[in-house]
């Protein structure tokens, strides 16, 4: 390395660790004792004003950081929740200099100006129960590298982060090209309103080369992790009914079916219940052997996964499968899961009754690359056609998001993050696909044809998103920030 590139390392290394203590964490403790739920969560949020309060203060933080030429802007459309827009003119010698409008009077924007887009969003998953005493999920707790409460890493900090690296490239010297950070309040619902923006907002985003989403995961904290795929999901509720009415078990036990056997034939016809495989031709995909390579390096680097998973004693889940296979089943094959229940009465007030119906909430993670629409179809077909015993059989579908897969990463993104990683962690990049959805990915992929992606984030082992004991792991989120500023600058030289 280079004197001068020694210096900018330390000079971006030093801003961001001055940043973080002295401004992004507080911050974040605010934000955490905000129940922001997304609104599939919370369908009344716009009366409870919890998502309007975590925008202010996201506006007022960005509004506080100075940034030189920035724009920071509350768009909201009817009926949806709000978005908050920063736009950072390019900088110290970046393309296009100063050719950002004023948004106050002309909205728009020359549609070649090169553009980077950083992503994040501040809605939040539900409490959960099992959080540890003293712990919860509004109630932020810092107990060494780690910040405790819901939304901090998923996705509180990618805000206070963007405009921490963008900073450190000031304050480096270095120069950027046009930025926009983009934060909305829906993700958790699936994204149901950021298309919507995107397409509303498309006369000023400009010629978008880079997207940079926050809101992945890392499989350690000891590199800087790029996720290359994201799964997809199809969602809904199977219900099935069979009687008018409860009847008494002693008297009709063993002539009439019960709903949730006939429950478990259906989901037979989707899942190999003994292995977990997925039935369904159009859930399928082959893998490609890039990403087969980069699950097999990746499990040479974090070795089984499913050590850190919170297992009962004794409990094996990996049952003797190759570690990048592991890997594989969680990234690159579909998987079924049943996430609720309604007519199933708590175990403590069930009477001897056949009850008339159950339901069950299914989710159905899809590889990257399956349609998640005909992979929807499918499982409602499989769910509902010649039920047994003539039952009523309904499924309501609920959500279908596509996957991601990662477009060829360009020699000049691949040289940064490899730099970027060596010089704040110590160690060299890795690559590895996410088994979670992130449903915009795939429209963002559509509408930025030409871009690059870099998706990474600071969910590393136990950090728990959306569970109890949720975490942001602190010099992760430190290293990940300052990664991102060399990024920056790097594409404004590329």
């Amino acid at each position: 390395m280079s004197p001068s590139a020694s210096s900018s390392v330390s000079a971006v290394a030093d801003y961001v660790e001055d940043t973080w203590d002295e401004a992004v964490l507080p911050a974040l403790v605010d934000y955490i004792r905000i129940p922001a739920l997304s609104p599939a969560f919370d369908p009344d949020w716009a009366a409870h004003g919890r998502i309007a309060e975590a925008v202010s203060q996201f506006r007022d933080w960005a509004a506080s950081r100075q940034i030189a030429g920035a724009t920071i802007e509350v768009v909201e459309l009817p009926g949806r929740t709000p978005v908050l827009l920063i736009d950072v003119p390019a900088t110290g010698g970046g393309a296009a200099a100063g050719a950002t409008t004023d948004p106050t009077t002309d909205p728009t924007v020359d549609p070649t100006i090169d553009t980077v887009l950083l992503y994040g969003h501040l809605d939040k998953q539900p409490e959960m129960t099992g959080w540890r005493d003293g712990l919860g999920p509004w109630t932020p707790v810092r107990d060494g590298d780690k910040l405790y409460g819901r939304g901090g890493a998923d996705d509180g900090y990618a805000m206070f982060a963007a405009l921490t690296a963008i900073g450190a490239v000031h304050a480096s010297g270095g120069a950027h090209t046009r930025l926009v950070v983009l934060v909305e309040a829906s993700e958790e619902s699936g994204s149901p309103d950021l298309p919507a923006y995107v397409e509303a907002l498309a006369p000023r985003l400009g010629r978008v080369s880079l997207v940079v989403c926050l809101d992945s995961g890392c499989a350690d904290y000891e590199r800087l992790w790029v996720t290359t795929s994201l799964r997809g999901l199809a969602g809904g509720v199977l219900r099935v009914d069979i009687t008018e009415e409860g009847l008494h078990s002693g008297a009709v036990g063993g002539v009439v079916p019960s709903t949730f056997r006939i429950a478990r034939q259906l989901l037979d016809r989707v899942e190999d219940s003994r292995s977990g495989r997925v039935l369904l031709p159009e859930a399928q995909v082959d893998i490609p052997d890039e990403r087969r390579l980069q699950a097999s390096a990746a499990a040479g680097i974090v070795g089984d996964v499913t050590e850190s998973y919170p297992v009962v004693p004794g409990a094996d889940v990996r049952a003797g499968r190759d570690l990048a296979e592991v890997l594989l089943d969680r990234t690159w094959r579909p998987a079924l899961a049943v996430i609720g229940a309604d007519g199933l009465p708590l175990v403590g007030v069930g009477g001897n009754v056949l009850r008339p119906m159950t339901a069950l909430a299914l989710s159905l993670r899809l590889p990257p690359r399956v349609d998640a629409e005909v992979a929807a179809a499918a499982l409602s077909r499989a769910l509902t056609q010649d039920p047994p015993y003539g039952a009523r059989v309904a499924f309501e579908g609920k959500e279908a998001a596509s996957g991601w897969d990662a477009p060829p990463t360009a020699p000049w993104l691949a040289a940064a993050t490899s730099a970027a990683s060596q010089a704040y962690f110590g160690a060299d990049v890795a690559h590895m696909g996410e088994g979670g959805t992130i449903p915009f990915m795939a429209m963002l992929g559509q509408r930025f044809p030409e871009a690059q992606f870099l998706v990474i984030g600071v969910l590393g082992p136990g950090a728990n998103a959306h569970g109890p004991n949720e975490f942001l792991h602190v010099p992760m989120g430190k290293r990940l920030t300052a990664c991102v500023a060399d990024v920056l600058v790097a594409h404004a030289g590329r």
